[in-house]
């Protein structure tokens, strides 16, 4: 939401370009920043600004634009150059809450879904040295004891990015996602690393999840243990592509937060429009990994049995921001409301991330999804219901293919969404259908077997 308002700042420098004294606004968004008073001015466009007043000894004035974690700022700045530094005057500044995009949320609901799974998490300072460590799986045992007794230590002493050679530890964004090694245990684990920082991402050091590729063996049932199988174009591909593309990412944004120093403002939104795209050629590449997985013909969720009314709520409550700022209402199964079942919760997670995000992606502003369960004759059901357009019978017949957008342009989405969760819910003994008319919204039904071991009374 917009909190423009109008409102003028003074400030002062040293010989040196640090900043002094200053008053509010400037003085809080100075200090979000990661500045201090006195400290070096870290706002580039102002402090540009600040040192060609002084090389020219002529008063300057100019727009600046500038943003941190909370708010994105324009402002007009006037320096005046003095023997001993410089008098800043703020004028006609506004400022505004950045908006919470739908990338945003979306890697909020990931990173959810990496702290359920994650097996072994820890906290590292900003040169990624290990701080804590706490871990579940059991396979990860000697790999935590030994963290533990390096705690100080690169975390990457311990769990070795594959493929990567140069020193460590890399910058974050490269081991994102990287497999690691971990001679103890029969499962692939990669690696997810969360910046914190309000003024720069990492500023605060980080956190390190370890995700596996599967469930352990033991929580397998006879019925779905599959031999090894050899590794595809997905395992070999995706971490060759992720390194490149991650350091596209990470240079961009380095641009972009104009951390290398100032630049114009178009050059500024260039290198965001790359960042954009880099993310979307990542989230692309994990699409093409999972498709891999699920049509590989020895792929088999492992069971578990879960709650569809509790999964169902996870999903809603990953994605209510976004729905929030369509201002479109999520109307979720009931707190006491409780549907048995038996699939994987990640992957029942998944299909129900992917309906819904569908329908707040194609609903109407201001519209309503409700988000049902329910059980009927051995089987549990979601139903994810909207308001928006509807299909056809054509489209009907087609929403479920492989890369099928039905002619929709500029999205971001691959056309692999509801492929791959048909998929899913097919390898846990379901299915994935929909009902809908032209003009009256869709209603998307996933079903599951339900537990039939559960107390009903």
């Amino acid at each position: 939401m917009s909190s423009a308002s109008i409102i003028s700042a003074r400030a002062r420098t040293d010989a040196d370009n640090r900043l002094i004294e200053a008053e509010e606004p400037l003085a809080s968004f100075h200090m979000r920043a990661g500045g201090e008073i006195p400290g070096a001015i870290v706002t580039p466009a102002l402090l540009d600004l600040v040192c060609k007043a002084r090389q020219t000894g002529k008063r300057l004035s100019r727009a600046i634009r500038a943003q941190d974690s909370v708010e994105q700022i324009s402002a007009w700045a006037e320096v005046v150059p003095g023997k001993a530094g410089t008098i800043i005057t703020i004028s006609t500044w506004e400022a505004e809450d950045i908006p919470i995009t739908a990338a945003d949320e979306e890697r909020r609901g990931h990173l959810a879904l990496v702290r359920h799974l994650s097996g072994l998490t820890a906290r590292l300072d900003v040169e990624q040295k290990l701080l804590t460590v706490d871990w579940t799986a059991a396979d990860l045992d000697a790999l935590g004891e030994e963290m533990m007794l390096g705690v100080g230590q690169p975390w990457t002493n311990f769990a070795s990015p594959a493929g990567y050679s140069h020193e460590q530890p890399l910058h974050w964004r490269l081991l994102d996602g990287a497999l690691v090694s971990v001679p103890d245990s029969k499962r692939e684990w990669a690696a997810q690393l969360v910046p914190n920082g309000r003024a720069e991402p990492g500023s605060e050091g980080f956190e390190l999840y370890l995700v596996p590729d599967r469930p352990l063996e033991e929580r397998i049932t006879k019925q779905s243990r599959k031999p090894e199988r050899s590794a595809g174009i997905g395992r070999d591909i995706a971490p060759v592509l992720r390194q490149p593309v991650s350091r596209i990412i990470a240079n961009a944004e380095t641009i972009r937060t104009q951390l290398a120093g100032p630049l114009a403002d178009e050059y500024s939104n260039y290198a965001s429009d790359i960042a954009s795209a880099g993310e979307h050629l990542l989230a692309l590449i994990d699409d093409l990994t999972t498709l891999e997985m699920v049509e590989d013909e020895e792929f088999s969720p492992a069971p578990d049995n879960i709650d569809l009314a509790d999964v169902a709520r996870r999903a809603v409550g990953i994605l209510g921001v976004r729905a929030k700022e369509r201002g479109i209402q999520l109307d979720a199964p009931k707190d006491d409301e409780s549907v048995p079942a038996v699939g994987e919760f990640r992957r029942t997670l998944q299909v129900l991330l992917n309906l819904i995000g569908n329908a707040i992606r194609y609903s109407p502003e201001g519209g309503q999804i409700w988000v049902r369960v329910e059980e009927e004759n051995g089987r549990a059901r979601a139903v994810v219901a909207d308001q928006g357009e509807g299909l056809d019978d054509d489209q009907q017949s087609r929403v479920f293919a492989k890369f099928e957008r039905l002619g929709r342009k500029g999205d971001g989405g691959s056309g692999l969404g509801l492929y791959i969760s048909r998929r899913l819910a097919r390898a846990m003994k379901g299915d994935l259908t929909v009902e809908s008319a032209k003009g009256q919204g869709a209603r998307f039904i996933l079903e599951i077997p339900a537990d039939p071991d559960a107390d009903r009374a």
